[in-house]
């Protein structure tokens, strides 16, 4: 497309003008003519094809309806305010309800009138209702013959209070595709269209926004989403391959004395067969004399932190310093007391470096980085501080990497030259579609096998009226020394909720488990640090059986004794949350068991989440349900919303279009690197326009 019309802001559009232009860059980040033409309609309904009330049923999506109002009335006051408007087509009548735009919508609505209704229909005490329906006065040009699709764009309340809701978003979409549509131009290669049987860029985008028919428009989608994911993945990988070329690394040559004593005499079981893997995958890289920027996914307790720490020894042989930066300071520093137990004996200077590190051994840790003589600083955001410096940085290991930020991370590779290897831990597995996309320009590796002796984690669910033998089940594994932790999602009760809060819990457990037989450890995000670090370290020393909490435990604490996780209103909770708390036990040779309380009442996504807790521990395919379950834009623990912004694409439905995608990316690359041959041009056009050819953050994971 000639770039005069794309980049044009949206105010020029016919229809357009200042006050809409200035929502539409507010509410839908719409700011040219290109963005309006990727705003893409999110469903299609058939004109000619209207719905019966009496003919809706729970698999009922979105629908038409053709009826009259009969009444209208709003009840409540002030924020419970609502309006009500009684509709019947002759099969039925339900009700259409608005709790926002109140004012703008009785205005619009004439009582006696026939409207087209479209909207998606909910059962609330037996009988269905429309909530913010859109909708329009009946006119004869709504009598057309089946098979005439209609667009409806995702809007807003207050694009609908100004007049922009989808029909007129469809109207403004229609004058920018008559005004521009013979200055489309093609992206991709011709030999490509020619392969996959594609449409043209200008036909896909003319029939995505006015369909003609059903099969024009599948098509087209199929035409936009594998352009969309082709491109993610051909920036991706060139920029993989271009930093590999242009970025020179730490050269660790050698195996030396710290690797060959910890592995042949402090190594405290035999490596899995995954962990030997992703070691020479590691190793590989580290001679290699290029920068490493590597993905190292692994389950709860896989043994991530070991390969972690062989690879810091690999740097140290090498005469490099390594560091090690987690999200918080529970984290932080249960790396730093694994890492010293573990390498005892072998005379490495490890140090911990945190917010709350008093100030004389701040300077301390600071002088030692600079002079050489700390080998490994593990910490938290402090290390990314102005006044730590290192004397020879190598290595860098970033745990938990969603929970920082990209300049965040960036400043660490301001303080060592040439840039250190970068090796990004996480617990959270990943879906395959999303590392495919998300995460493109990092090699990956994966440990996907636990180490010998771990046994997998019994999960039930159990229900309120349980809670008796729950807890008689917690007596029996305490009564065998074992250790049990109960987690809530709330500290104090909510108006809206109907939970139990944490301190309701605590005072309960108390009553049932008392002193002096027994005694409780009660953690919470609200408690200072200091009283926080006093009470788990009670319950790491075995002083007290049971340990209350909120979800402040879900990673960083280590008790090989616990052996028992009970979680309240679990169906409160994320899949990928619940897994990351079952993850605190099962640490030990002991069978561990994590009990999944919640109400009677469960929504057909709870009962999933639930249901896949107790029939697998494998958490790629926990992550896999989690993302077909709540969509891309939503996963916990990857943060993938504001990384990758889809405009038409589904990870959950697209996987295929993804790995034809990666494929045709990596062997056009294969073929020719710099894209300079004549059919490429426009692959090459596309990646000087989107590719920085400097050092650039996201050449850095």
């Amino acid at each position: 497309m000639a770039e005069q019309f794309i980049d044009t802001p949206i105010v020029y559009l016919k229809g357009v003008g200042p006050q809409r232009a200035e929502l539409l860059q507010k509410e839908l980040q719409i700011f040219t003519f290109g963005d309006l033409l990727n705003y893409f309609p999110f469903r299609y309904v058939d004109k000619g094809t209207y719905v019966k009330i009496r003919d809706i049923n729970n698999d009922t999506t979105y629908i038409l309806l053709k009826g009259v109002i009969r009444s209208i009335e709003q009840v409540g006051k002030l924020h419970a305010s609502r309006l009500v408007a009684r509709f019947e087509d002759g099969s039925g009548e339900m009700e259409l309800i608005w709790f926002q735009g109140i004012k703008w919508v009785k205005e619009k609505l004439v009582i006696g009138q026939t409207y087209v209704i479209f909207g998606r229909p909910t059962l609330f005490n037996s009988k269905y209702n429309i909530a913010h329906p859109d909708f329009e006065p009946f006119t004869e040009e709504h009598n057309v013959a089946s098979g005439t699709l209609i667009p409806f764009y995702n809007t807003t309340e207050k694009l609908k209070n100004k007049g922009l809701n989808s029909k007129v978003i469809a109207k403004l979409t229609q004058n920018l595709i008559n005004q521009i549509l013979d200055n489309i131009s093609e992206t991709l290669p011709d030999y490509l269209i020619d392969k996959f049987k594609l449409l043209g860029r200008e036909t896909a985008l003319k029939q995505i926004h006015l369909p003609d028919n059903q099969q024009l428009l599948a098509r087209a989608q199929s035409r936009l989403k594998f352009e969309e994911l082709f491109f993610l993945q051909l920036k991706y990988q060139y920029q993989k391959n271009s930093r590999k070329e242009k970025i020179t690394g730490c050269l660790f040559s050698k195996v030396g004395h710290y690797f060959n004593t910890f592995y042949f005499e402090k190594l405290p079981f035999q490596l899995t067969g995954a962990q030997q893997r992703v070691m020479k995958e590691i190793r590989k890289d580290l001679g290699s004399g290029k920068q490493m920027n590597r993905l190292l996914q692994g389950d709860v307790g896989s043994g991530k932190t070991l390969v972690g720490l062989m690879s810091m020894l690999l740097a140290i042989d090498n005469g490099y310093q390594a560091c090690m930066m987690a999200p918080t300071e529970i984290l932080a520093a249960q790396h730093y007391k694994s890492l010293t137990k573990i390498t005892h004996g072998l005379e490495i200077n490890i140090r911990l470096l945190m917010g709350s590190t008093r100030k004389a051994e701040r300077t301390k840790i600071t002088e030692g980085l600079q002079d050489g003589s700390i080998h490994i600083v593990v910490g938290t955001h402090a290390l990314i501080e102005d006044y730590v410096q290192f004397q020879k940085l190598g290595l860098v290991i970033i745990d938990e990497q969603h929970r920082f930020g990209v300049a965040q991370r960036a400043k660490l590779w301001e303080k060592a030259n040439p840039i250190p290897h970068v090796l990004v831990m996480t617990a959270t597995p990943i879906p395959r579609t999303l590392a495919m996309t998300v995460y493109g320009d990092l090699d990956t590796s994966v440990i996907d096998e636990l180490p010998p002796g771990r046994k997998p984690i019994t999960t039930l669910h159990k229900t309120d009226s349980a809670r008796l033998w729950v807890f008689g089940f917690m007596r029996q594994q305490i009564k065998a020394g074992r250790q049990v932790y109960v987690v809530y999602p709330l500290i104090h009760e909510s108006e809206t909720l109907d939970l139990k809060h944490l301190m309701d819990g605590y005072e309960s457990i108390s009553r049932d488990f008392p002193l002096p037989e027994y005694a409780i450890s009660i953690v919470h995000g609200k408690m200072k640090a200091a009283d926080k670090e006093f009470e788990m370290q009670r319950f790491v020393k075995g002083e007290t059986q049971i340990m209350v909490s909120t979800t402040v435990i879900e990673v960083g604490v280590d008790v090989p004794n616990a052996s028992v996780m009970v979680i309240e209103n679990a169906e409160r909770f994320g899949l990928a949350q619940l897994h990351q708390l079952r993850g605190r036990v099962g640490r030990g040779a002991d069978q561990s068991y994590c009990i999944l309380i919640t109400g009677y009442k469960l929504t057909n996504d709870a009962r999933l989440r639930i249901d896949t807790m107790v029939r697998t521990n494998d958490g790629f395919e926990i992550a896999e349900a989690d993302l077909k379950l709540r969509g891309p834009g939503d996963l916990e623990g990857t943060q993938q919303s504001g990384i990758l912004d889809l405009k038409i694409a589904d990870l959950v439905k697209d996987e295929n279009i993804i790995r034809i995608a990666r494929d045709t990316a990596e062997a056009i690359l294969n073929q020719d690197a710099l894209l300079q041959k004549k059919e490429n041009i426009r692959l090459f056009v596309y990646i000087r326009k989107n590719v920085d050819s400097t050092l650039n953050w996201g050449q850095i994971s």
